[in-house]
């Protein structure tokens, strides 16, 4: 390998270690050894350090077997003429890097300067990367680049962001040019960029030491989807390189210290492509193909990232004159940026989509009655109906709501063009750029109808579309439209587990949790919130191989706490013998198992002889002395886990919601926003228990924020828990 690289990266570690030492002991000085040190909302401690040695990062004295590990970690700094034959040395220059890198960060949160400054994020908390993470479960998100240094000029900053969001990568920032100081991030705020974890660009830090986020994210993908065990390095290390497909695109000029983070990326299995004509690492190993190649045109870097770090990439062609793909999803237009908006309270506006007979519908026929945008004063609020009318041979009246849900993706994904809601409750808005680099209403039919042939072929064959845009035709079709929704409710709503012979898999998260399986029933949805009985089905149809297959339900073996024999032996078969079944309506015997995408977790609470809910957005303390993101570490990653379970927010106006332990009754405590998300469901299922009031004995943090307080105040409101039969 490179002695420049070798010699580069071992220097570069020396000189970050030792910056570490000091920071620790300035940090020590100042606030003592015991003050306590963590990245904000992560179950994790310090992640990567966590996940590589096991070690729990509690406060700052807890630091010191780290850095003593570090410095034992470091070879000597080569002479210039000396030629290391193999990578042994550098990567554990590297490894000895991150660990330096990541108390760094550390110590920012304790003594300053704080690494969340203006556009720059910090840490992510377990929030974001739970709810993030499925984006790389589901593969909507086929990997991460990792950005260090600045591009030659603004615009081809702009043009390298869009290129890597246009192939659904998420890009992680960090790391200004050695020699100017500025960042690729800088550069797309002066390119007034919209960046966040909404649209996949993530600036983390100014410094190249706040690449220890990114490594810190796969860490924890590692840790939370995938049941790997703090410490088991080696699993860590491959669960990366063979799941989680990163790379490191550095595009100026690369110091030292660029060249040991970069070996740290490396031990990922993580490659560095350069711009810049730095030596290159060419032979395979430690990563799937080269481990660094650099000299590459901005025109082809991205390009070359892909093919060299084995990354498949599915784009959809959609026929707009605006850039698109999933990472603009997270867009927002403000006001004094829109150019016109429909629905959100200031205008009608609905969608829907129906099926036909094939003879109907004229494939590919984009149709807008009534005014063109160019026919629309600025800043305009106007009436606006989307009506898609699709055929297939395979298609069915209960596969409509499922294909309409993705309206909100479908039109979100071209940058410029902002949508919220769905059915008749919809908001859009189209910002002035969209409307000057020439986008149509048109357009929307356009996108709908590329991305429900590209993404339903299976059971879609011709889809055309409408636009209306004229307030006298909205309100008369809106009437039909709010028919068909009812219509649609009451037909999923009569259905129930015992009226189908048939369940739904989703194995979706076995590429991050490779013992869980998912089973969804017409009561239970996905852990994830994201699919219910009929989404199943209709993915079956679409792909009848793919990650959601028929599960035949057998014989009864329990049907009070919901067992069946063909479910035991499908999760049997799919977790490879590591789970020999599961039941549907109990979390105190062989629950279900968790991956870690589960919108909820459910968490018993024996003084109270109840549960407590909990959602993924609630940070705070819960009354089982565990926030969100320590208790997700210890029921995700396919385990069972008795007295836990993870579930989709639905599933909590379930009839069958642990029915087999006293059910819906319970709960005693859960978020109050939690409650007020849920609030119309939690209504109905509150009239059907025949208790209207029972949603205001349910504790919340604003009356009860430890067990002992959920006791008392479920005494004081008599709360029916109190007197069932103990769930033990």
């Amino acid at each position: 390998m490179s002695k420049i690289i070798a010699t580069g990266a071992i220097r570069g570690a020396h000189a970050i270690v030792g910056k570490a030492e000091a920071r620790l002991k300035e940090a020590i000085d100042a606030k003592g050894p015991n003050e306590e040190v963590h990245f904000p909302n992560t179950g994790y401690y310090l992640p990567v350090i966590y996940g590589l040695t096991g070690h729990k990062i509690e406060k700052l004295a807890d630091m010191e077997t780290t850095l003593k590990l570090a410095k034992e970690l470091l070879p000597e700094v080569p002479s210039e003429s000396f030629h290391l034959p193999y990578l042994g040395e550098t990567l554990d220059a590297g490894i000895a890097t991150l660990f330096a890198e990541e108390m760094i960060e550390a110590i920012r949160y304790v003594i300053g300067p704080p690494p969340m400054n203006g556009l720059w994020l910090g840490a992510a908390d377990d929030v974001i990367m739970r709810e993030r993470g499925i984006e790389f479960v589901d593969g909507s998100a086929p990997g991460f680049a990792a950005i260090a240094g600045q591009a030659p000029d603004v615009a081809t900053a702009v043009k390298l962001a869009r290129e890597l969001q246009e192939k659904s990568l998420y890009v992680f920032i960090a790391g200004a040019d050695a020699k100017t100081g500025i960042s690729f991030g800088d550069q797309l705020a002066e390119g007034d960029v919209q960046m966040g974890w909404e649209t996949r660009l993530v600036a983390f830090d100014k410094d190249i030491y706040g690449h220890i986020y990114s490594l810190g994210f796969a860490t924890r993908a590692a840790m939370a989807f995938g049941g790997v065990q703090p410490g088991d390095y080696q699993r860590i290390l491959a669960y990366n390189k063979n799941r989680v497909f990163a790379f490191v695109l550095a595009l100026s000029h690369v110091s030292d210290e660029d060249y040991a983070t970069a070996a740290g990326a490396i031990s990922y299995g993580f490659p560095t492509i350069a711009h810049t004509d730095i030596p290159q690492i060419l032979p395979t190993g430690v990563t799937t193909y080269e481990h660094v190649v650099s000299g590459i045109g901005f025109d082809g870097i991205v390009q070359k990232a892909v093919e060299v770090r084995g990354l498949k990439v599915q784009v959809t062609e959609v026929p707009i004159p605006v850039a698109y793909g999933p990472a603009f999803e997270g867009e927002r237009i403000r006001k004094e940026n829109m150019y016109v908006q429909f629905g959100g309270q200031k205008s009608p506006a609905f969608e829907l989509i129906r099926a036909k007979d094939l003879s109907e519908v004229e494939d590919n026929k984009i149709t807008v009655v009534g005014p063109e945008i160019d026919e629309i004063e600025e800043g305009s609020a106007v009436p606006l109906a989307i009506v898609a009318e699709v055929a297939g041979r395979k298609m069915q009246e209960d596969f409509e709501p499922i294909v309409e849900r993705q309206f909100h993706y479908f039109i979100n994904g071209a940058t410029g063009v902002w949508h919220m809601g769905q059915r008749d409750i919809i908001w859009v808005r189209i910002s002035k750029d969209a409307k000057q680099a020439g986008f149509k209403f048109h357009h929307i039919g356009d996108m709908i109808r590329a991305k429900i042939m590209s993404d339903y072929g299976a059971i879609v064959d011709k889809v055309q579309v409408t636009i209306y845009t004229k307030e006298a035709d909205v309100l008369r079709l809106v009437e039909e439209a709010r028919e068909v929704y009812k219509q649609r409710n009451i037909r999923i709503a009569g259905m129930s587990d015992e009226s189908v012979d048939t369940f739904y898999s989703c194995t979706l998260c076995q590429s991050f949790a490779p013992t869980h399986v998912c089973v969804i029933s017409p009561e239970r949805l996905g852990l994830c919130g994201a699919y219910n009985w009929l989404d199943g089905r209709a993915a079956y149809e679409i792909s009848p191989t793919g990650g959601n297959q028929p599960v035949a339900k057998g014989a009864v073996k329990d049907a009070a706490k919901g067992r069946w024999e063909g479910v035991d032996q499908f999760v049997v078969d799919k977790s490879a013998g590591s789970i020999a079944g599961f039941n549907a309506y109990t979390m105190m015997e062989d629950p279900m198992t968790s991956c870690g995408c589960f919108e909820c977790i459910v968490a018993l609470v024996p003084s109270a002889n109840g549960v407590m809910i909990v959602n993924r957005e609630f940070s705070e303390m819960t009354p089982c002395g565990m926030k969100f993101s320590t208790l997700a570490g210890a029921v995700g990653g396919g385990q069972q886990v008795p007295g836990f379970i993870g579930i989709g927010k639905q599933f909590i106006s379930s009839k069958k919601f642990i029915s087999a332990d006293g059910g819906f009754q319970r709960i005693v405590w859960m978020p109050k926003e939690l409650k007020e998300q849920l609030k119309e469901n939690l209504a109905q299922r509150c009239a059907d228990i025949g208790d209207p009031d029972f949603i205001n004995k349910i504790a919340d943090e604003t009356n009860a924020v430890s067990e002992e307080e959920v006791l008392e105040y479920c005494t004081k409101v008599g709360h029916p828990a109190l007197t069932m039969e103990s769930m033990f």
